[in-house]
């Protein structure tokens, strides 16, 4: 019966620190989980700041070559040509 008994015994040991290393590994699981969140949060905040740069550049560039600059003429022209289409296409479908 002993050997019995020290087998046990040792299965115990062995589950109880099984039991500690799941739940170790469960709370680094879960704070890895609030940290990758946090990341992704921070990630589409700087998406977002980035796409509002990237407009306010394009905002510039657009100024810019109507002060007269030669770089970017031909853009500006096809943006603003693109912008008084769609305000004809509203102003046709105000219309019906």
């Amino acid at each position: 019966m002993s050997n019995i008994e020290e087998i046990v015994d040792a299965l115990e040991v062995k589950i109880s620190k099984m039991l500690r290393k799941v739940n170790a590994l469960q709370q680094t699981n879960a704070k890895l989980q609030e940290d990758l969140i946090q990341s992704q949060n921070n990630l589409q905040l700087k998406q977002r700041e980035n796409e509002a740069w990237e407009e306010k550049y394009e905002a510039l560039k657009i100024a810019k070559s109507m002060l007269g600059s030669d770089d970017n003429t031909k853009e500006t022209k096809l943006k603003i040509n693109s912008l008084v289409r769609e305000i004809d296409y509203c102003i046709s479908q105000l219309s019906e």
